[in-house]
Formats: C-alpha cells, sequence, structure tokens
C-alpha cells in the first residue's frame, strides 16, 4: 500500500515536472510570437521618435539638422560612393580571373594549298574552354589609386565637414532670427495691451468731459496700427519657423517649440576678440590642402608614364575537335602557358610631357588658391570682428535706452491719469517703448549673428 503511495508521489511529481517544463516552454514561445507581431511596430515607433526632437534648443536643433537634412545626408553617401569607387581602383591590384567558353560549326571547313594540293583543314565541330589570369606587378593606375586612396576619403570627409558647417551656421542664424521675430511680435501684443488700456482711460475721460474725442482717435488709430504689425508679426514669424524647419529636415507635419532663455543668451554674445587667426582651422583652407596633395598625386602619376607597364599571365586551355557533334567532347587537346607582359610607350608626340607640365602648372594654382583663402580669411575676420564689435556697442547702449523708456513711459502714463500730461505725450512715450524694445531685440539678434561670423572666421565651428 505505502509502495503503491510512493509510486503514485512519484508520478504526480514528473507529471508536475513536465507541465512546469510545458508551462516554461509554451511562455518561451508565447513571448517569441509577440516580438515577432510587435517588431514592424517597434521599427515604426522608433523611426517616429527619430523624426522628432523633443527640446529644441539650439545645440539640439543644430544636431538635428546635421542628421536629417536631406544635402547633408547626400553629402555621408558621398562618403559611401567614394569609398565604393576606391575599392573599384584598388581591385585591379588583385589576380584578375576569367573564364572563355566558345562552341564552333562550320558549315564550309576552310581550305589551304599544300603543295599545289588543294585541301579542306580543321574540324566542323570545334570548342574551347580557357581558364587566364593576370596579376599587375607595376601599372601607374594602379599605383594613383592605392598612394592616393586615403586622400581621396580625406577630401569626401572634409567636404562633408565643410556642408555640416555651413548648415550649422544657417541654423543658428535662422533659430535667432525666429526668437527675433517672436519677441517682437511679444513687444507689439504688449504695446496693444497698453493702448487698450490707454483707450480705455482716454473713452472714460471723455465720457467725463475732461478731453475731446481726439484723444479717443488716437488711442484707436494706435491700436489699429498696432494690430496691423501683430499680424505682419505673425505670418513673419511662421515663415522663418518654416523656413528654421527646411533646414533642419524637420516634417513638415509635425511642429515643435523653441526653447531658449533670453537672459541666457545675453549672457552668450560676449567673445575672447583677441584670439589670433590659425589657418589650418579653417575647412576651406583643409580642403585646398588636401587638392594640392591630390595634385601632386596626379603630377606623380603622369611621372610615372615614362615606365613600362609590367604584368603576369597565364592560361590553361582545354581544346575540343570532332566532325560528329556527338563525339566533340570524347577527348580533349589541352594546352597551357605562363608569361610576363612589358609594355613600353616609346613615344606619343610629347604627350606626356605635356600633362606633366599641366600637373605642374595645376599644383601652383592650388598654391595661389590657398594664399588667396588666407588673404581672404584675414579680411573676413577683420570685418566680422569689427562688426561685432559694433553691434556689441550697439546692444549694450540700446539695452540702456530700453531701460529708461520703460521709466518714461510709467512716469508719464502716471502723470497723463492725474491729468498732468496729455494723452500725445503718452502715445509718444508709448512708440518710444516700442521701438527701444523691438530696437533692443534687434541689436541681441545682430550681435549673436556677428558672434557666429567671428566664430567661423577663426574656423571655431566644428561639427
Amino acid at each position: 500500500m505505502f509502495r503503491n503511495i510512493d509510486c503514485i508521489k512519484i508520478e504526480f511529481k514528473s507529471y508536475m515536472r513536465i507541465w512546469n517544463f510545458r508551462k516554461i516552454y509554451f511562455a518561451k514561445w508565447l513571448k517569441l510570437i509577440s516580438v515577432v507581431l510587435l517588431f514592424p511596430s517597434l521599427i515604426v515607433a522608433q523611426q517616429n521618435a527619430d523624426s522628432i526632437i523633443n527640446e529644441a534648443t539650439l545645440i539640439n536643433c543644430v544636431h538635428y539638422a546635421i542628421a536629417h537634412n536631406p544635402d547633408l545626408k547626400n553629402a555621408k553617401l558621398n562618403e559611401e560612393i567614394t569609398e565604393a569607387t576606391i575599392k573599384t581602383k584598388l581591385a585591379d591590384w588583385y589576380p584578375q580571373v576569367n573564364f572563355n567558353y566558345n562552341l564552333q560549326h562550320n558549315f564550309q571547313l576552310p581550305t589551304s594549298n599544300f603543295n599545289g594540293n588543294v585541301i579542306s583543314i580543321g574540324s566542323k565541330n570545334t570548342s574551347g574552354l580557357q581558364f587566364g589570369a593576370t596579376q599587375n606587378i607595376f601599372n601607374k593606375d594602379v599605383l594613383l589609386a592605392v598612394h592616393t586612396a586615403n586622400d581621396v576619403r580625406l577630401f569626401a570627409s572634409q567636404n562633408t565637414k565643410e556642408q555640416n558647417i555651413n548648415i550649422a551656421v544657417m541654423v543658428s542664424k535662422a533659430f535667432y532670427d525666429v526668437i527675433l521675430t517672436r519677441q517682437q511680435l511679444r513687444v507689439t501684443e504688449e504695446d496693444i495691451v497698453r493702448i487698450n488700456q490707454s483707450l480705455k482711460d482716454a473713452y472714460y475721460q471723455y465720457q467725463s468731459g475732461i478731453t475731446d474725442k481726439t484723444d479717443y482717435k488716437r488711442a484707436t488709430i494706435s491700436l489699429n496700427n498696432a494690430k496691423a504689425q501683430k499680424k505682419f508679426g505673425e505670418e513673419s514669424a511662421k515663415a522663418k519657423y518654416i523656413y528654421l524647419k527646411e533646414l533642419m529636415g524637420y516634417p513638415s507635419s509635425k511642429d515643435f517649440e523653441l526653447d531658449y532663455d533670453t537672459t541666457q543668451m545675453e549672457n552668450e554674445i560676449f567673445i575672447d576678440t583677441l584670439q589670433n587667426i590659425n589657418y589650418e582651422n579653417r575647412i576651406e583652407v583643409q580642403l585646398l590642402e588636401t587638392q594640392k596633395k591630390l595634385q601632386q598625386y596626379n603630377l606623380q602619376y603622369y611621372k610615372w608614364s615614362f615606365l613600362p607597364d609590367v604584368s603576369a599571365f597565364g592560361n590553361y586551355n582545354l581544346n575540343f575537335l570532332n566532325n560528329k557533334f556527338s563525339k566533340l567532347y570524347g577527348q580533349s587537346y589541352p594546352n597551357s602557358y605562363a608569361g610576363i607582359l612589358l609594355a613600353i610607350p616609346i613615344f606619343q608626340g610629347g604627350k606626356r610631357l605635356q600633362q606633366i607640365k599641366q600637373a605642374e602648372l595645376e599644383v601652383a594654382q592650388v598654391t595661389n588658391s590657398i594664399t588667396s583663402i588666407q588673404n581672404n580669411i584675414n579680411t573676413q575676420y577683420a570685418q566680422a570682428l569689427a562688426t561685432y564689435k559694433s553691434n556689441l556697442y550697439n546692444f549694450l547702449s540700446l539695452k540702456e535706452n530700453l531701460s529708461l523708456a520703460n521709466e518714461v513711459y510709467d512716469v508719464i502714463n502716471l502723470q497723463y491719469r492725474s491729468g498732468v500730461k496729455s494723452y500725445l505725450e503718452v502715445i509718444s512715450a508709448e512708440t518710444d517703448l516700442r521701438t527701444a524694445q523691438i530696437n533692443y531685440y534687434n541689436a541681441l539678434y545682430q550681435v549673436l549673428e556677428s558672434k557666429i561670423d567671428v566664430e567661423q572666421s577663426l574656423g571655431n565651428i566644428n561639427y
């Protein structure tokens, strides 16, 4: 009896182990099926996440543009195309193996005169299999590809870097321009609030008999002008925002909110104006230096044209001959050989000498271009620095004017409500305040823009 109970216990435990195993096995398969079914959705979700920007700060907008701008994508594709082209050229350095097959049926055999007898020669059916291999030993085209591969890659990557820098500059300026326009719009909205309050004050004073309709009508005119400016600012802000999205390569169907702090922007307007120019920091100079190396390789290439091309070759042939097609492949007649080919160009009408001269002149051209761009960089830096200093001084002055205009408006508005000042003076103070605010934001944008130009002229912008 106890033995039976023990057997039942053992069987029950075995059954439970099998059941647990099946549960685990089933759970794993369920997870696998879920992953397979959800995988496309995960991919789409990831793509959607990559296509939006969460915090649209200036640096994030620039990084987004570098990753998504179509022109920059083409530049990166061009690097891949360049890499494929290099590998295509370098492939000539490896052994070239070929296979040829031919099958021929002669309806009429060729004839030949042999000791006065005209006889037919050959077979009605011929076939051949040829295996051949060649190996370049010395070839100027392959040598050029080997020597220039790294510099060609570098030139392609520098082209991409130049476009990255240009896009970064354009996105930065467009970013500041959108902020400027929105700040101007905010100034206009604040102005409308003030004018509305002034309009109410003028209307109440008119109703009380303190003033005539003139103040009330002037306030209405100012309000209408401010509303018109607001509409213009809204449309202008939309257009500039769309341009920023275009530069970034952002989906037209999606929007984002710019993340910025005007106070922080003010703190970032300063730059060291005592920096010295280092030409090697400029991507334009780097491109020309790489181009000069490539031109020097080109010159060497034409000098190599006086040397012979040397290659090794080998072939193995299987020939089949028979007048009956059914027995054509019954017996083969093989032959094989190997050798070295030496090709020496002796005279080409002076072509190679002129190619060398042309290449030397092209190297001289690039050298002159480097000198020219260095002079141009000096001018760019001097102009950018002068503009920056002027804009910085203008900004600091207009910032002080804004503070004074606020004080003046507050005092005159209080005096008008007390009946001391006329409404014409209130309008004048409002105009001065609005002008001071708009000039302040214009100056902030100009100094930030000129700072970018200084950084670019020094070659300090790198992406």
